[in-house]
Formats: C-alpha cells, structure tokens, sequence
C-alpha cells in the first residue's frame, strides 16, 4: 500500500513539473536519446541550465501529462506533442529539452556532447565507417579479418598494410560481426552518439533541425533565383512583371538606338554615339588622358566621392548597370 502511494506520488510530482515547464517554456528540442548514458545526461543538463531543462520519462506518462494540460488550459502551442488518435511527436526514446534561450545556441551546445563509442553487432551506423589506408600494427596471421571483407592488404615490415582507403560500414546499414571484430581490432570508435534532435517546436510550430541551418546567403540566393526565373518566364510569355522591367525598357531603349544610328532620325543620347561610331579616334583621345592622369596621381588616403554623369554624358548606358 506505501509503495502504491508512493508511485503515485512520484506520478502526481512528475505531472505537476510537466506541466510548469508548458506554462514556463514556449520552445523546445524532441531529442532521441539512444546509446546515451548517464554521465552524458549530466554534463548536457549541467551545460544547457539555467534557461533550458531537459525531461525524459515514458511516453504514456507524458503524453497522459500534456493531454491533461491541455484539457485544463487549454494552451494550444502543445497541441503538436499530442495529435487526437496519434502518438504525436513522443515516440521511441525520446525526451523533450524545454528553453528560452536562443535555439541556434542551445542546438549547439547539446551537440557538443557527443561520446565515441566502439562499432556493436547490429549496431546501425550513423555515418559511413571509413578504414584509412596504411599500416595497421597487426601481424600477417590476421589477414583473415580483412579477406572476409574483401579489403586489398600488402605485407610491409612484417605487419599488415591496407593498400588504399575503404567504407566498411555505410550509412544505415546494420555492423556485422567481422566488421565489429576487425574495428575492436584497430581500436577504431567509429560511432559517435549524443542526444539527436528530431523536431524543433518554437510557439506551436514544427519544423526540421535542418531549418535551423538555412542562412541569410541561402535566402538571398533563393530570392535571386527566383526572381531570375520569374523574369525568364515573363520574357518569354510576352506577360509583363515588375521584375522583366527593366529588362524591356533596356530591349526597348536598345531597339529605339539601333532605329537612330541607321537612319537620320536622332536624339541626345543617340547624337553621342553616332558621334563616336562617325569618329573613333575620340576612343582613344578620351581614353588616353585619364589613363595618363591615373598613372600619373599619387594613390589618395580618401577616395573622392565620385560623381554621378548627366543623363547626357553617360549616353544612356547607366540603364544597363
């Protein structure tokens, strides 16, 4: 009868600090805690206080807490943590890391903690497993390990060699037995295992950890891409966009100078270069003096403002800058 009573405290205890965290936290990590020990746990708690928590348990249990919390509060940001007739996001071994701090540096932090750890037998590999090529300190009776898996070896001063470097264990394939064995052998941990971020939830919203790694150059780039594409495609329907403009004023400013310099019709802008093409000598008569000019000056400790050409002088080709 105690020992129920205090299970059930222990149960009204645990509900009781789910729920403050809830109320007190509006971001969180969904962290797999696989092959992570207890001494790990320690440190990344110790690290990551005093502004983010990290709490484990049964899925049951949490899932009973959150469901209970939202029935008396009805705090919708949780809502994700458990979907009506799924088991949401509490699935497998998985834990819930509650901040308010800034979750770049959070994710950072906990990724700092990461533990090596030997090759198991059906271990699945996180990562391809790679044998470098060169001595292995192990003598010519052990060639058997690396025949069984099919590794090219050469004899060099009475130890075993490997001619070139090879993957032994691929990315989510299981580790075998003689692939284990032969890791032990090398005293290679191939494995390195930490709290693994599955889901980012930030005031109700789920998303990737990979979002977290987009840049202010990868959206730049993404916009500019696009607005390339948009511009193509505005082009080539004949369907007018603000951002094909610019480029059919310029087709359209190319097209009234090309009119001009084959006929008597004239303008300004189209006078200067009908000018240049009827005299090319003042290329070189223009060029040659600024070029002088610039050889000539000592380098300046303040570049003058440069100054903006008329309309007239630049002969309409700023449109193309």
């Amino acid at each position: 009868m105690v020992a129920e009573e205090r299970v059930s405290q222990k149960k009204k205890d645990y509900r009781k600090r789910l729920a403050q965290y809830l109320q007190t936290y509006d971001k969180a990590f969904i962290v797999n805690a696989d092959n992570v020990g207890s001494k790990q746990f320690m440190d990344i708690r110790k690290a990551l206080r005093p502004n983010s928590v990290i709490l484990m348990g049964k899925n049951t249990m949490m899932r009973y807490c959150v469901e209970k919390y939202l029935e008396e509060t009805g705090d919708h940001r949780w809502e994700c943590l458990v979907k009506p007739g799924k088991k949401g996001l509490l699935e497998g071994n998985v834990g819930i890391v509650f901040t308010n701090g800034d979750l770049s540096q959070v994710k950072d932090e906990i990724a700092k903690y990461k533990v090596g750890a030997p090759a198991r037998v059906g271990a699945t590999a996180n990562e391809d497993v790679v044998i470098k090529a060169g001595g292995t300190g192990m003598d010519p009776s052990q060639t058997s390990f690396f025949q069984a898996l099919g590794i090219a070896t050469k004899i060099n001063k009475g130890t075993i060699e490997i001619v070139s470097d090879v993957v032994v264990v691929k990315t989510g394939d299981r580790v075998g037995a003689s692939q284990a064995t032969l890791l032990a052998k090398l005293g290679i941990k191939p494995f390195k295992y930490g709290l693994q971020i599955l889901k980012v939830i930030e005031s109700g919203a789920v998303y990737d950890p990979k979002v977290m790694e987009i840049t202010d150059e990868d959206i730049l780039s993404s916009v500019m891409t696009a607005i390339r594409e948009v511009s193509a495609l505005s082009l080539g329907a004949r369907y007018p966009t603000l951002v094909a403009a610019p480029h059919v004023i310029i087709d359209g400013y190319k097209n009234v100078l090309a009119i001009a310099l084959e006929t008597d019709y004239t303008f300004p802008l189209a006078q200067k270069v009908k000018d240049y093409l009827a005299d090319p000598s003042k290329f070189a008569a223009a060029a040659a003096p600024a070029a002088g000019a610039a050889a000539a000056a000592p380098a300046a400790k303040e570049e003058p403002k440069k100054e903006e050409p008329s309309e007239e002088e630049d002969m309409g080709f700023s449109l193309f800058d």
